[in-house]
């Protein structure tokens, strides 16, 4: 499996279960308000903070393992597999982005959009992740 293969893998289990606990919390803090609670900047900053931690980390420990894979500069199918993730990743956020705007006008709840761009951007990002895996699956 290549290094970027398996990096994303990482990135899916860091930003999957970051995005999961982000979402239980707001769930969690959202109960009993008859609405969303309002985003707070310190929930955001650990978010992003455990999701640095861990990806660093988990990169760190797959390198060591092959560092020689790790340190290969990125080839021609590299870069389409990322262009082509990339590109079909935006359609993703689009989407959300699309559908949170569409929310606010009918609801007028800023929150709610902010939340909604939000799992648009970690959707769009998990997204990317796994069209990057099925691509280099495929190309195997």
């Amino acid at each position: 499996m290549p290094f970027r293969e398996k990096s994303a893998w990482l990135m899916i289990a860091a930003l999957g279960a970051a995005g999961a606990g982000y979402a239980a919390i707001v769930a969690n803090m959202s109960r009993g308000l008859e609405r969303l609670a309002a985003p707070l900047i310190p929930l955001i900053v650990v978010f992003t903070m455990a999701l640095v931690i861990f990806a660093a980390g988990s990169h760190i420990f797959i390198a060591m393992l092959a560092p020689k894979d790790a340190a290969a500069p990125t080839d021609e199918r590299d870069r389409a597999i990322a262009a082509y993730a990339g590109a079909w990743s935006g359609y993703v956020f689009a989407t959300g982005v699309a559908l949170a705007l569409g929310h606010y006008l009918l609801a007028r709840d800023g929150d709610a959009l902010f939340y909604g761009v939000f799992a648009a951007w970690v959707l769009a990002q998990l997204s990317e992740y796994g069209f990057q895996i099925a691509l280099y699956r495929r190309a195997a």
